[in-house]
């Protein structure tokens, strides 16, 4: 799964990494990115094909839902099951987008305190997570927007603390998952595939990232074991 995650990508950057026409340049680095928190996602216009950079809810609320609260139980949406489980399979059809980040945490099973560590690219890259979004009615009439992060079977990588990891996509393929063009479901999901162990790299930071309430550079320090 994806629990948490860490955003610094300048907003210069990530306009120009993931092609965002809007003038988003207020967003701050974050470091622990929580569910039920705001954070930055690429979004397209189906009628004007333009991507924006906005900040969502993290945790999906289904349009058709009654109390908002289920967002906090919809984090995470199984590639496996996205066409078929109501709660995602609208936003599946026509409401995708990517989730910027730098890097994300994973913690080793078994031990006490749980030990985080930090997955990034090795190449300093940001990562580009495969989304879904959805838009919620307020009773006062004003639209919550919220998002989900896909997750896949962990590599072999990963599979060392977690046996679910979030769906990377390379940017080739953001256009595709965007819908800059029609595209069967079928050719959607093989995208969603355990992203290359060699190209990731893991490394044990600091337990301060176990609570939401701390945030910081500091939490993506490498810690030696």
């Amino acid at each position: 799964m994806c629990g948490r995650y860490a955003s610094d990508i300048p907003p210069d950057l990530m306009r120009r990494i993931f092609r965002s026409g809007n003038p988003l340049s207020n967003i701050p680095a974050r470091y622990n990115v929580a569910p039920t928190q705001e954070a930055p996602v690429i979004r397209r216009n189906p009628e004007t094909g333009e991507r924006s950079l906005d900040l969502l809810h993290w945790g999906l609320i289904p349009h058709w839902a009654k109390d908002p609260a289920v967002g906090a139980k919809l984090i995470n949406a199984r590639a496996e099951s996205l066409s078929e489980r109501p709660a995602f399979r609208d936003a599946f059809r026509r409401r995708r987008c990517l989730v910027p980040a730098t890097a994300f945490y994973e913690w080793r099973r078994g031990t006490k305190p749980k030990q985080p560590f930090a997955v990034h690219r090795r190449d300093g890259a940001p990562l580009a997570f495969a989304g879904l979004w959805e838009n919620w009615k307020m009773p006062e009439g004003q639209w919550l927007r919220s998002f989900t992060i896909v997750t896949v079977p962990a590599n072999e990588l990963l599979a060392l603390l977690h046996d679910r990891m979030p769906a990377i996509l390379d940017q080739a393929d953001h256009a595709l998952w965007l819908g800059d063009q029609a595209s069967e479901a079928e050719r959607l999901l093989a995208l969603l595939r355990p992203y290359p162990a060699e190209l990731l790299e893991t490394y044990p930071v600091k337990p301060a990232v176990n609570s939401v309430r701390n945030e910081g550079a500091s939490l993506l320090e490498r810690l030696v074991l």
